[in-house]
C-alpha cells in the first residue's frame, strides 16, 4: 500500500485508490460532478494546501532563498494541531491503502506537494516514488 503525490488532472495510475485535492480552490469551469470523472479528486480537502498568504509566496518565488522562505512558512502551517494530525492519518492510511495527494502546478519542485511528499514521509508514510 502506498500513498502517491500527483499533479491533479493527470491520467491515474493504476491502483491509485482515492485522490486528494489539497488545494486552496477548486478546478475552475468544472461542474463538481465532474471532478472525479476528470482525474481532478474524488476528495477536497483544502486542510493541507497553504494559506492564501503563503501561496502568494510560492506563486513569487524567483529564487532558492524565496523557495525556502515559502518551504518554511508552509511547514509552520503544517506543524499546527490539526494539519499535523492529519498527516499522521494519511501516514498511518499509507500503511493499510493505496490513495493519492496532489496539486495543480505543472513542476512539483516548485508546488507545495513537493514539501507534503517531505512531510508525509517524515510522518512514517509509505510514499510512491
Amino acid at each position: 500500500m502506498v500513498v502517491r503525490v500527483v499533479r491533479l488532472g493527470s491520467p491515474r495510475s493504476e491502483d491509485e485508490g482515492t485522490r486528494i485535492g489539497t488545494v486552496r480552490r477548486p478546478p475552475r469551469g468544472v461542474p463538481k460532478h465532474e471532478f472525479s470523472k476528470q482525474n481532478w479528486y474524488d476528495v477536497w480537502y483544502p486542510n493541507l494546501a497553504p494559506s492564501a498568504e503563503t501561496v502568494k509566496l510560492a506563486r513569487k518565488a524567483s529564487t532558492p532563498k524565496e523557495w525556502q522562505t515559502f518551504k518554511r512558512k508552509y511547514r509552520a502551517e503544517m506543524s499546527q494541531a490539526e494539519p499535523a494530525r492529519t498527516l499522521g492519518l494519511l501516514a498511518a492510511l499509507s500503511k493499510q491503502s493505496n490513495f493519492s495527494v496532489g496539486c495543480y502546478c505543472e513542476d512539483e519542485a516548485y508546488c507545495h506537494r513537493s514539501v507534503l511528499r517531505e512531510l508525509l514521509t517524515e510522518h512514517g508514510a509509505d510514499v510512491a516514488p
